[in-house]
Order: structure tokens, then C-alpha cells, then sequence
């Protein structure tokens, strides 16, 4: 009797790497089969042709069904997924490699991580430097708890992903607009509307991305410009002295220790405050955006790949290959409108040492920003062996692209 196909099932799928993960599992010769709610989301499925199944996601026992229903044909081999703007697809990816007896994340572990008042509650009691924060339900508590921190402080739904609903209220009214804008609904909350109060720490951003209990690499990260938090530029390797890479290893690895986190893909966002590294955010998951493509970049790491080794309980291999400077640029709209044309790519993949130009929006698509990582147009990625001229190659290939915008009619 001949073996059976072995399969990876992707739990959901991912506009910024879900692509590179169904490559990346066909490199290692395991056939993806993608598990949606609403396939039609995700370009890449229909343009390579990926096995894709429509199902409930938010349902563990359809989830469980289908499974057992592909098992008949194939040999699971693994389960993985990805968040999209619900983080819980992670603990309904934990729930279902426990049922099957695959390896996985730990449900109860992601799904206390996902909850952002829960996490806080456990950093803080085990003594982790985090921004002082309060929850709300209502607009009488918001602004109760904005007045005990002091302004500005940041308001954020207390479970979600992408900066999706996260604001910088520097004054009385802007709390009041963005409660209003929170729970006017406006803001489509998947639970019952809870808001976190932030206090706001400000200082440089680090982003620390652990497999298992390692820390890989360290980047640095811009945002901007307030109120909202619009990923624009990111470095990879951070610019930091051994002390400072040290204690923001420690740190974020505490972190994963506290939370019962360890397995797999970790991310931890970070701020160097005058205290030092405050933690913002523990995310049990790869970055979404270019992250992981900045880590192969910089030091020769396939995080995707040695995930998918992990998830089919192979041994991973996480050693440098190469040291080298990487940066990434994202190209945000500066108005709403529709676009007329977006120019200069080809010129800008040509400058020497850009591995990598990508437009995510083409002529007639309406632009609407909404302030988080939905508001991207694309970005550029630069890497050579020096700071400066990685930075001075990507300045160069961004100066080369323009585009229009036309105001809606």
C-alpha cells in the first residue's frame, strides 16, 4: 500500500507570510492544506493553487471534523495557523495539536497571552517593568483611569492584534473621541468590549523574536506619526550595546516564563524607557509583516521554516549563517483617495543590495487610512554588511518610488 501524503494544515491564512509558509512547507515536502473561514481573503491560495478548505474557524469541533475527515487521505504530519486580526486562531491551533497528539503551543498559555489585562496582571505581579495601565468597560472608567495615570495614555481593546483600535489621547477630548469611536460601534470587538488605559511609555522601540527559549535577533522599530501606531521603518540587527541586548534578552525571556510560553515563535515589543527595557506587549507568534524576512536577511534564519520543522516535530537549526544590516521601509499613504499610479519599482529593485520591493496596492484602489497595519501601500527592504550603507542603499531605492492619490469624487 503506498504511503500516505504527508500534509501540514495551516489554520486560517495570512495576506503578509502565509505564502512564504506554504512554500516553505513544500520545500520541506509536505503538501499545505489551508483551513478558512473565508478563503476568498488571501490572493495566494487561489494563484498557487494551495488545497483549500472552507470552514468555521472559530469552530474548534468543525475544525476537529475536518481534520479527522483529511486524515482518511493523508498523513498529518502538523498544524499550524496564523492570527489575522484574531489572535485566538493560536489557542485553537494549541487545542487542536493536543487532540491529535501533534506538537503545539500550549492553549491555556496563548490564550492568557492573547488577553492583554491578563498578561499585564501576571508581568506585573512577577515584578516585569510595564506601563502602568488600568481596564475599562465604559466611558465613565476610561476616563477614571486616564485621570489615576496621567495623560497622554494609550487606549487599546484588550484583545487584538495589527495596533487595530489603539490610540495616543494626549488631552481630554481625544480620550473622549476615541471612547466614542471604541464603543460607539465603530470598532468591531469579537468579545465584550474591554479597554485597556496605558500608561505611555516613550523611548526607542526594540522588538526581541524568540523560537522556543531563544532569543534570534533583536530589531529596532519606528512608528508614527502619533496618534496612531503605524509601523514605518524597522533595523535589523538593533543598534545596541552588549548591555542593553542583554537586558532586553532577560527580560523577554522572563516574560515567556511568566506567561508559560516556550514553544515556538515569540515575539516581545519593548521600549527603552529611563527605567531601562519596559515590556509593552508579548505576542506568542511570528511577526506578521517583514519580520522573519529581515532575520533570513540578516543572519541567514528561515524562522518560517524552522517554525514548520517544530510543528512536525522535527529538530530545528537556528545558527547564524552570515551578520549582516538589514532595513525595511514601508510605504504609508499620506491621504485618503484612490490611486491613480504607483511608480519606480523595477527602478528601485535594481539599486544594488535591495532584496526586495513589494506593492501591495495597484491603480483604482481606494485608500482609507484607519491607523494600524492596514494602511500600508508596500515596502522596501535593503541589507549589506555595513550600517550606513544599508541605509544610505534603501533611502535611495524609497526616493525612486512615487505615486498619486486622487481625492474621492
Amino acid at each position: 500500500m503506498p504511503r500516505a501524503t504527508r500534509a501540514l494544515i495551516l489554520v486560517e491564512g495570512h495576506r503578509g507570510i502565509g505564502l512564504r509558509y506554504v512554500q516553505a512547507a513544500q520545500s520541506l515536502g509536505y503538501h499545505p492544506i489551508t483551513l478558512s473561514a473565508d478563503p476568498a481573503r488571501y490572493d495566494y491560495l487561489a494563484a498557487e493553487s494551495v488545497e483549500t478548505i472552507r470552514v468555521d474557524t472559530d469552530n474548534l469541533d468543525a475544525l476537529i471534523h475536518e481534520c479527522s475527515r483529511l486524515r482518511a487521505t493523508y498523513d498529518i504530519a502538523g498544524i499550524t495557523g496564523f492570527a489575522g486580526d484574531d489572535e485566538s486562531i493560536y489557542a485553537t491551533v494549541g487545542k487542536l495539536c493536543l487532540h491529535f497528539d501533534l506538537p503545539g503551543p500550549n492553549p491555556a498559555s496563548i490564550e492568557q497571552c492573547c488577553d492583554k489585562f491578563t498578561q499585564r496582571q501576571l508581568l506585573a505581579e512577577a515584578g516585569i517593568p510595564i506601563p502602568a495601565y488600568r481596564l475599562a468597560a465604559n466611558a465613565a472608567e476610561v476616563e477614571i483611569s486616564a485621570a489615576e495615570i496621567g495623560l497622554p495614555v494609550i487606549l487599546k481593546p484588550v484583545i487584538g492584534s495589527g495596533s487595530i483600535g489603539v490610540r495616543l489621547c494626549s488631552t481630554v477630548d481625544e480620550l473622549a473621541e476615541h471612547t466614542t469611536y471604541l464603543l460607539g460601534g465603530k470598532h468591531i470587538w469579537r468579545s465584550s468590549p474591554r479597554i485597556l488605559v496605558e500608561e505611555y511609555a516613550n523611548g526607542p522601540h526594540y522588538i526581541a523574536q524568540i523560537m522556543g527559549n531563544e532569543v534570534v535577533a533583536i530589531a529596532a522599530a519606528d512608528y508614527g506619526p502619533p496618534p496612531h501606531f503605524v509601523f514605518h521603518s524597522g533595523t535589523q540587527p538593533a543598534s545596541l550595546t552588549d548591555d542593553e541586548h542583554e537586558r532586553i534578552a532577560d527580560v523577554s525571556l522572563s516574560c515567556l516564563r511568566i506567561l508559560g510560553l516556550g514553544w515556538g515563535p515569540t515575539n516581545v515589543e519593548l521600549r527603552w524607557t529611563k527605567l531601562g527595557p519596559v515590556v509593552i506587549e508579548v505576542n506568542p507568534r511570528l511577526l506578521g509583516g517583514t519580520g522573519s524576512q529581515l532575520v533570513r536577511l540578516a543572519y541567514g534564519v528561515d524562522l518560517i521554516t524552522e517554525h514548520i520543522k517544530l510543528a512536525v516535530g522535527h529538530e530545528w537549526d537556528l545558527r547564524r549563517r552570515h551578520s549582516h544590516i538589514v532595513a525595511v521601509r514601508v510605504l504609508i499613504p499620506d491621504r485618503d483617495g484612490i490611486v491613480d499610479w504607483i511608480h519606480g519599482g523595477s527602478q528601485a529593485a535594481a539599486v544594488p543590495g535591495v532584496a526586495e520591493v513589494q506593492f501591495c496596492v495597484e491603480p483604482n484602489t481606494p485608500i482609507v487610512r484607519k491607523g494600524d497595519y492596514r494602511d500600508r501601500m508596500g515596502h522596501v527592504i535593503a541589507a549589506s554588511p555595513d550600517r550606513v550603507r544599508t541605509e544610505a542603499i534603501i533611502q535611495r531605492a524609497v526616493n525612486l518610488i512615487s505615486w498619486s492619490i486622487s481625492p474621492f469624487p
